[in-house]
């Protein structure tokens, strides 16, 4: 079986949830008094996809403005983004345009884009609906879903969607860069030289 490493990186507003989602995520806790991210912070977290193990390389990056210009050093060479706004705050799915118009012009080429609109708990008092939400994915060619950190609604969901995106390994390919055949290795790669 293959493990592959997949970087992802989060984007979005301050306090839309980016770092519940990947707290949520990679050791299923929530915190309700969780501070801003400064920068960035990492976390790993393998999943089974196929075939395959998906090491996600989780960068979430901070909202705030001043930490804007940093954001390319995350999203450069991802395979992955997950660009989260809060349902409560229509400012917040403005603002996730602007990184996803941001992310076609700068970012990889072929990078999986997954939506995810955060707080969906706090529903009755919501400014974005999900249908206009999804429109936008289904426009940009990008996952939809909306989640609850708190509540642990559909975080595991944005991470296996990314994962059916993610093209599988050519059974050629194994041992290149960003994969590893796990078991004995063969004599041919034992001989390569690296």
């Amino acid at each position: 079986m293959a493990i592959r490493e997949l970087k992802v990186c989060l984007l979005g507003d301050t306090g839309v949830g980016k770092s519940s989602i990947v707290c949520r995520f990679v050791q299923d806790h929530f915190d309700h008094n969780i501070s801003p991210t400064i920068g960035a912070s990492f976390m790993t977290k393998t999943v089974p996809c196929g075939n395959e193990l998906h090491k996600f390389l989780i960068w979430d990056t901070a909202g705030q403005e001043r930490f804007h210009s940093l954001a390319p050093m995350y999203y450069r060479g991802s395979a992955a983004a997950v660009i989260v706004y809060d349902i409560t705050k229509q400012d917040s799915f403005v603002t996730l345009k602007k990184w996803v118009k941001e992310l076609k012009e700068h970012g990889p080429d072929n990078i999986v884009m997954a939506i995810a609109g955060n707080k969906c708990d706090l529903a009755d008092i919501r400014e974005v609906t999900f249908k206009e939400a999804k429109e936008y994915a289904d426009s940009i060619g990008a996952i939809a879903v909306e989640t609850s950190a708190k509540n642990s609604i559909n975080i595991e969901e944005v991470f296996q969607g990314i994962s059916r995106k993610i093209p599988p390994l050519d059974p050629y390919e194994n041992g290149e860069i960003g994969a590893m055949k796990l078991g004995r290795p063969s004599l041919q790669s034992t001989n390569r030289c690296c």
